[in-house]
């Protein structure tokens, strides 16, 4: 909106602002946090405060982002220590 709007030009326009709503559920925050990366399955351990994200083949990348600044970024913003898997793909049917 025109609040964010404000916010880009005063820097400039040199940096990207993305914004996603605050979740109760720490699996759900964590999901959105990821985006753009869409696929994916979050288990947390709570009391540890690390996610096991396992994400599909194709959305690895933007699920980690360049040089691992989405992931980096979604950890600072949830406060979970966030590690990512490659999902296991299903065996095909015969």
């Amino acid at each position: 909106g025109v609040r964010v709007q404000a916010v880009i030009q005063e820097l400039g326009g040199l940096e990207r602002i993305d914004v996603i709503q605050w979740q109760d559920d720490p699996k759900n925050y964590i999901a959105q946090a990821l985006s753009p990366a869409k696929d994916l399955r979050v288990e947390v351990d709570a009391d540890a405060k690390i996610a096991h994200v396992f994400v599909a083949k194709e959305e690895l990348s933007l699920a980690i982002g360049k040089e691992g600044q989405n992931v980096r970024l979604a950890s600072k913003l949830t406060g979970y220590r966030i590690e990512i898997e490659e999902k296991e793909e299903k065996a095909e049917k015969k």
